[in-house]
């Protein structure tokens, strides 16, 4: 994957705008489309205490609601760690939204302040599919993208 040009492209699109939900559209399309084994790539918004809504996302259906205590977009959220699962089924209280995933990258999503916006969350049907190298191309886009997000 040529994570200098999707980089690009997302700074390009992304120029300017401040809507948490227009970034995040934004950023999911250009991930998803060009991941080669993200099979599945979405936002989770925080929209109450402890609890993530589903915001944009690429794929099939995703689950509506995650509390803070369950999964791995739970646990990104509650721990503010970056979350990078090999095997979902060894993940303790995994929530399966869909049947076929068999890994997961979630990343949390906070605006220059320091707010906690959501997660970004990439599952893959393909065991083990993120790597370190993902993990250091996103955290630090995520950042930039989102730094004046209101």
């Amino acid at each position: 994957m040529d994570y200098q040009a999707v980089t690009e492209s997302i700074r390009a699109l992304c120029h300017g705008e401040t809507d948490t939900v227009a970034l995040m559209a934004t950023v999911v399309c250009e991930i998803h489309h060009h991941h080669p084994l993200s099979d599945w790539t979405g936002f989770y918004r925080v929209t109450g205490p402890e609890l993530l809504k589903i915001g944009p996302y690429q794929g099939g259906h995703g689950c509506l609601v995650i509390p803070f205590s369950r999964g791995v977009c739970g646990a990104c959220a509650r721990t503010g760690a970056v979350q990078n699962v090999p095997d979902v089924d060894a993940f303790p209280d995994h929530i399966a939204c869909s049947s076929t995933t068999r890994s997961e990258l979630v990343l949390p999503v906070r605006n220059g302040a320091g707010v906690l916006l959501g997660v970004l969350d990439l599952d893959s049907n393909t065991p083990a599919a993120f790597t370190r190298a993902d993990e250091d191309w996103l955290v630090p886009l995520l950042a930039e993208v989102f730094r004046d997000a209101a």
